[in-house]
């Protein structure tokens, strides 16, 4: 509980300082986890709680995770988008938390995605059965 005015403005100083370091940082990398009602069902919220525990865990300071409403492949849920800039989007497909692991370390931090959860491999599993 902020008892002070003192105290709020030191929050505010320090939100400020956290907001600058961020566009010093530039758009850095930025993980999206589809949340629309899909998502959810199909096991979103431990992925994206996973993702936000690897990233402290591993005091990645460019990395943030969001969340977005439905990305329109509800079968491959739960999805998950990585941007990173001046590279494309990667899109992994029926994540667990299991998977995030390898994601954060192969991925986020070598910059090697991992193929075998993305998109276009699944799709091309389900072309060849």
């Amino acid at each position: 509980m902020i008892k002070s005015i003192q105290e709020l403005e030191e929050i505010r100083k320090k939100a400020l300082e956290e907001l600058e370091f961020r566009k010093q940082q530039g758009e850095g990398i930025r993980i999206v986890v589809g949340m629309a009602t899909c998502g959810i069902a199909a096991g979103a919220r431990p992925v994206m709680l996973k993702f936000v525990e690897e990233i402290q865990k591993r005091n990645l300071k460019n990395v943030t995770v969001v969340q977005t409403g439905c990305i329109g492949l509800c079968k491959y849920e739960p999805i998950v988008e990585v941007y990173e800039p001046n590279k494309e989007k990667v899109t992994y497909v029926k994540m667990t938390p299991e998977k995030v692991s390898k994601v954060v370390a192969e991925h986020i931090v070598n910059g090697k995605p991992v193929y075998e959860y993305t998109i276009g491999y699944e799709e091309n599993k389900e072309a060849n059965k």
